[in-house]
């Protein structure tokens, strides 16, 4: 759910591809997006149908590429627009099966490369019966408005994450309050809307837009809770619905994020282990316990000195909470920690922090926007005494990332707009739902695709046994790649009648030297290098 927005290649071609729709009176071969229920006694909302542009990148060279523009307030649909960006790569087989919508998840990661990626990545017979579509949800990347609350909020070098003084403390949250304050005087008038509810409406308008009577929707991460609340909203409007790595729906979003401290926690437990069979190459040791105690000295010392005046302890944590997502990252992870603790070289480290936990331009646009909507969406505690028992209480047993984490989260305890109540999601009208989840998923802990499976009527639960990667279909996994394909052929599903319907081996973890800074020679750099770990 923390995805880290990435620099897109041939993103400069996509701009120049997106052309607009906009909103018009009604006439012959237009449609209307159905009202919801709290918007029943408005006038439908038409749109011309959809103008494509050819905006090819060098990795996704059938890309095209429009504009849609939506209503800010889906309750005033007359009122003030905006744009969404979008893009597709459209059928080729005589078979057509509709739009296949994917996101990539965040909240506040862009989907527009999303679309090339799933088209080259399905079974070719596969993606040629789909228009596969991707879109930047409102506020993110090339739609417009796009967010960006206050540049330089994570340049470096942070206070430490953990507050062992007041001082500490202090400093954090003047940093979360700051955040939270210029995002309301920026953008007051745009962080109402900003929220999931929102977004699935937009889904719809998209819906509406390409002409489709039903969309089939792809989802990792926070696009898992964003297709649950599309299809709680549109149960009959839904076609087919694939969630890889299935946020909880049931913890929006402050238990979810005390959930992930203890998962990353274990994650990175998994990391240090491996680094403690490798020892041949990265001379650390054998014994996990002693790898572990050298990685919390290096943070130590980080902390009193940063390397290269760049990685402080809370840029170490950023860096390494890569790990928890793809373990492609480790064998970089761990040539850095190597180099830092065995020849006192802090030069791998800074490369790794740079490519893997540095914030770019598109990374402060997608944390703005994560945080707009998250703390949009539900309620979170507004006493900072709650935060400082539960995080401490979280910390004693999970230290590697829960203050670091309370901190990125912690401009909902000072946000300016009104929170509203997380719809329930419970749905026995959609047809069948395909989950797929690793055991060992951090990000998005495994008992909450648990719990969505008993929230959709029909729904299928497909497991990656051993698996500790977020985000695991069109990764390298053939058998997860299989039961995917298969439904987005057919419909059909797996039902064993348990709480797992099927299960697929995890893929080894990577050796030793076998993968860059983002992961690319290891199954699934690609797909990582998309849907990132960071907001």
């Amino acid at each position: 759910m923390r995805t880290r927005a990435v620099c897109l290649c041939g993103v400069a071609a996509l701009t120049a591809g997106l052309v607009t729709a906009v909103p018009s009176a009604a006439g012959a071969g237009e449609t209307a997006v159905p009202h919801t229920a709290k918007s029943r006694t408005t006038q439908p909302l038409t749109t011309r149908p959809l103008t494509w542009r050819k905006c090819p990148t060098q990795a996704y060279p059938k890309l095209e590429c429009a504009t849609l523009k939506v209503p800010l307030d889906h309750d005033h649909r007359h009122g003030r627009q905006i744009a969404l960006a979008l893009s597709r790569v459209p059928h080729t087989a005589r078979t057509y099966q509709g739009p296949l919508l994917v996101n990539p998840g965040g909240p506040g990661g862009s989907g527009l490369t999303l679309a090339g990626f799933v088209a080259k990545s399905l079974p070719k017979k596969v993606a040629a019966r789909y228009d596969v579509v991707g879109f930047d949800p409102r506020g993110v990347g090339r739609s417009e408005p796009a967010l960006t609350c206050r540049p330089g909020h994570a340049a470096p070098v942070r206070p430490a994450s953990v507050p062992k003084t007041p001082a500490l403390e202090r400093a954090n949250l003047t940093r979360a309050r700051a955040f939270a304050t210029a995002c309301a005087k920026k953008y007051a008038d745009l962080l109402p809307f900003i929220d999931t509810v929102s977004a699935a409406k937009d889904l719809d308008a998209i819906r509406t837009a390409l002409g489709a009577r039903k969309i089939n929707y792809f989802g990792y991460s926070y696009g898992t809770y964003l297709g649950a609340v599309y299809a709680k909203l549109y149960p009959d409007r839904v076609r087919r619905m694939a969630l890889d790595s299935v946020v909880d729906p049931t913890k929006v979003w402050y238990e979810a994020n005390l959930a992930q401290d203890f998962a990353f926690d274990a994650r990175h437990k998994a990391f240090l282990a491996w680094v403690a069979r490798h020892h041949t190459t990265y001379k650390l040791g054998r014994d996990p316990a002693r790898v572990e105690a050298k990685w919390y000295a290096m943070h130590a010392a980080l902390a009193r000195k940063p390397a290269g005046r760049e990685v402080g302890s809370a840029e170490l944590e950023d860096t390494y909470l890569s790990g928890g997502y793809f373990n492609g990252y480790w064998p970089v992870l761990a040539k850095a920690f190597a180099a830092y603790v065995n020849r006192k070289d802090p030069d791998p480290l800074v490369d790794a922090y740079e490519d893997l936990g540095a914030v770019d331009a598109a990374g402060e646009n997608g944390y703005s926007v994560y945080s707009a909507v998250q703390c949009r969406d539900a309620g979170w505690p507004r006493d900072w005494s709650r935060w400082r028992h539960d995080h401490d209480r979280v910390h004693a047993k999970a230290p590697f990332l829960t203050w670091n984490n309370a901190w990125y989260n912690a401009p909902c305890a000072f946000w300016p707009t009104k929170p509203l109540s997380p719809p329930e999601v419970t749905n026995r009208s959609v047809p069948p739902v395909l989950l797929l989840q690793a055991t060992d998923d951090a990000a998005t802990p495994y008992e909450g695709a648990a719990t969505l499976h008993r929230k959709l009527r029909g729904s299928s639960l497909v497991v990656e046994l051993g698996g500790g990667n977020h985000g695991v279909t069109l990764s390298g996994n053939a058998c997860l790649d299989r039961h995917l394909a298969a439904y987005l052929t057919n419909g059909k599903v797996p039902h064993s009648g348990g709480e797992v319907d099927a299960v697929c081996r995890a893929l080894p973890d990577p050796k030793p030297g076998r993968a860059t800074a983002r992961g690319a020679a290891s199954p699934g750099g690609e797909l990582h290098g998309i849907i990132g770990f960071r907001g």
